[in-house]
């Protein structure tokens, strides 16, 4: 071959000219599209179809716009012959047609199909000049107010930047949702701000790691060796030891070490990164450890606050704890065991306190007795007493319990999206006496250094949580660390009372966590084991138990009752394979709007991945599906009752809960749960793991899985610890 073959045979094969006609289908996290094109009569190659389908990647796509393809036509054995394009580009419509359809195509939130005709019947082919220059007369279109015109304004704007933004990010494997997000950070410099320095886009946005920016870094022509990538690089490391490993400090050797091996810079040019970093004072140095200030602040805070409340008394006049003990006692009809007495004891007397415990030992009955206590007390000597818990579900728990409200600690302290910040804070303390947390393992550092900094001078605070359980998501080991620094009067339970007689599940949970092989019985019961090695058996099980044996037997309703935990995401019995073949057995149906390879429908149980403070809802907070718009790719999702929509944007935000890690279940309780263990989850085979999946259950357990992945899991007990140092703070009483 010749070097004009050579350069004919790279050369694309033919061009598709035409009209976008709909969107087939549309994966935002590659941008892989197929698209149903009416081709231009007009055109360069003259089509005989009245409609072509164009499969490739772009940037984006819309019904009504001119399209121009490049690429090779294929004869699919099923679809027929298709135009599978190596580039795409596509520009707004010139006819009225065209515009009609492009804007009906929910480009614009808020433009559906009645209000895009109003708009071209009014300004037909001058359309698209209107809304980008003369957006003013919008107002000539009967019954359009104001706040409708600013609305489309602000919707086009914003659709026309994430069209420029996209045709950067595409390259670098953006998807369409973080390309949005990033439009809403940066505006419409979005590009230039990110060319000056793409490190920020793993700092600001939720979901863009670092592997992304560096090669936009590396594209736009950033050196290797670069001082911007290096200091981007320890920064970057020191995020990942506290949001992935749980530390709040590593070592200067450590940190070194990790970022070469990230970025293949000289250990000295990363030195004078890490100096820099510190001159700024985005990373502390104290003594041999080294911090994201955040952290250092937040655990400074914690262990200053906390300090001075162990070692001040409670504001309010005493409680005599026997005269209220024998109170309760006659009230309640029940009768305190010595360990429940000792901790009821011990948190009426001290202003701050800790009860810790397994399932099943009372923990849920000494809240029930505290709160009844504070509460009996009237008129001017009235004690006002707060419930919190980090989940939803935890909370709704303490309510139900207690008969007294509880609400989650983000929503007790009150986000204000404005000031990006809590509103109840130091500078503006919450109003109350006595505050009760449960679920305190699940609680980081910085939440809790959020929720300390609000607590008044005169509160008392009582924490209750489970050591034994997985510790939090966030950096930090909190609850374990307050009851090892032997600072905070802790109360330990360990005698059983829920289910003692009859039950399984709190006796396995204890079996496991003392290292001990499940307890089975014949006949009914409410923990079973069904052993299988082979992994679809496992997975036919778990979806015929979920969606029919469980329900009939039981009478529990698999949407709402039933909840699949696992100890992956990735793999045939991880939780994003498991969703889609439950989702496809109870809810394959129907409208649907798709991210990447997730379809949400009405009905579908979905959680949301991360705090959302201008939604007001949280990692962990489980919803379901209210109604789905396709034309918009938007859907509505009831939490506990309260709608929140979610545009095409904020989709990356839910995944579908059918099933779930159990890392993710931490702080809910189901009625039933089926745990799945397999030899494919060696990797997190743990005990805490399995302890918490068992936790999860209030009625039922299923555990189904290959007995040699059940027996390491309960045998491997090495818990990594993590590099705080709150204990060693409040030992030293230092502020």
């Amino acid at each position: 071959m010749d070097a004009a073959q050579r350069k004919d045979a790279g050369r694309p094969a033919a061009t598709v000219d035409g009209t976008v006609k709909s969107v087939v289908f549309r994966n935002d996290e590659t941008g892989f599209t197929i698209l149903h094109v009416t081709p231009a009569a007009d055109g360069r190659f003259r089509l005989a179809q009245s409609e072509v389908t164009v499969l490739g990647t772009c940037a984006a796509a819309w019904e009504g716009e001119e399209l121009h393809a490049a690429g090779e036509w294929v004869d699919d054995p099923v679809r027929g012959r298709q135009f599978k394009a190596k580039s795409i580009e596509c520009v707004p419509p010139k006819s009225v047609e065209g515009i009609r359809r492009y804007l009906a195509s929910g480009l614009i939130h808020g433009i559906g199909p009645v209000l895009a005709n109003r708009i071209v019947d009014r300004f037909g082919a001058e359309t698209i000049d209107v809304l980008d220059r003369f957006s003013a007369r919008l107002a000539e279109i009967p019954k359009l107010g104001p706040k409708k015109i600013e609305s489309i304004r602000r919707g086009w704007r914003e659709g026309r930047g994430t069209r420029e933004i996209m045709i950067f990010t595409q390259t670098y494997g953006i998807s369409v949702a973080q390309t949005t997000k990033i439009y809403r950070m940066y505006g419409p410099d979005s590009v230039a701000i990110i060319k000056a320095d793409p490190y920020r886009l793993c700092r600001d946005i939720w979901g863009i790691g670092f592997a992304t920016a560096d090669r936009i870094a590396t594209a736009v022509g950033l050196p290797k060796d670069s001082p911007l990538r290096a200091r981007a690089a320890i920064v970057h490391t020191l995020r990942t030891e506290a949001d992935e490993e749980g530390h709040c400090w590593t070592s200067e050797p450590d940190l070194l070490l990790h970022a070469q091996e990230l970025v293949g810079i000289s250990v000295e040019v990363l030195a004078e990164a890490l100096k820099a970093e510190i001159n700024e004072g985005r990373v502390v140095k104290e003594e041999d450890r080294l911090y994201m200030r955040d952290l250092y602040i937040a655990e400074r805070r914690v262990a200053a606050r906390l300090r001075r409340l162990a070692e001040s008394a409670p504001s309010f006049a005493p409680i005599d704890p026997d005269k209220a003990i024998a109170w309760w006692e006659k009230r309640t009809g029940f009768t305190l065991a010595p360990a429940q007495l000792r901790a009821v004891r011990a948190s009426l007397g001290a202003k701050l306190s800790i009860v810790t415990g397994g399932p099943g030992v009372g923990k849920t009955t000494i809240i029930r007795a505290l709160v009844d206590i504070y509460g009996a007390r009237g008129g001017a000597n009235r004690i006002r007493t707060f419930l919190g818990a980090p989940t939803g579900r935890a909370a709704k728990r303490m309510t139900e319990s207690t008969g007294a409200p509880a609400q989650t600690l983000h929503r007790l302290l009150k986000y204000n999206p404005q000031t990006n910040s809590f509103t109840y804070c130091e500078e503006r303390p919450l109003d109350g006496d006595v505050f009760i947390f449960d679920e305190m393992s699940m609680v980081d550092v910085r939440l809790m250094a959020d929720l300390v900094a609000a607590l008044p001078q005169r509160a008392t605070l009582i924490l209750v949580g489970d050591t034994d359980q997985l510790p939090s998501v966030g950096p930090g080991n909190v609850l374990r660390d307050l009851i090892a620094s032997g600072v905070v009067a802790t109360s330990q339970l360990t005698e059983i009372f829920r289910q003692a007689s009859t039950g399984l599940i709190v006796r396995n949970a204890h079996h496991v966590n003392a290292g001990e092989p499940f307890e089975t019985r014949s006949g009914e019961s409410d923990f079973y084991f069904i052993a299988q090695d082979d992994p679809a058996k496992t997975l036919d099980y778990a979806l015929d138990f979920m969606t029919t044996r469980i329900p009939r037997h039981f009478g529990l309703e698999p949407l709402q009752d039933v909840q699949v935990l696992t100890p992956m995401r990735r793999n045939s019995l991880g939780s994003e394979n498991l969703n889609n073949v439950i989702q496809a057995r109870l809810n394959g149906t129907g409208p649907a709007v798709q991210r990447g390879g997730t379809c949400f429908r009405a009905g579908d149980r979905v959680m949301q991945l991360r705090n959302n403070y201008d939604k007001d809802v949280f990692n962990g907070d489980i919803g379901f599906v209210q109604s789905v718009d396709s034309s918009s790719r938007s859907l509505v999702v009831l939490f506990d009752g309260r709608p929140v929509e979610y545009r095409s944007g904020d989709l990356d935000e839910l995944v579908l809960t059918y099933a779930t890690t159990i890392h993710k279940s931490q702080g809910s309780e189901y009625p039933a749960v089926i745990v799945l263990l397999h030899r494919q989850h060696y990797m997190m085979l743990q005990r805490n793991l399995l302890y918490t999946a068992i936790t999860r259950g209030k009625k039922l357990v299923l555990v189904i899985g290959a007995p040699w992945a059940v027996k390491q899991a309960i045998e491997t007990n090495t818990v990594r610890e993590r590099r705080t140092t709150l204990a060693e703070r409040m030992r030293g009483g230092e502020g």
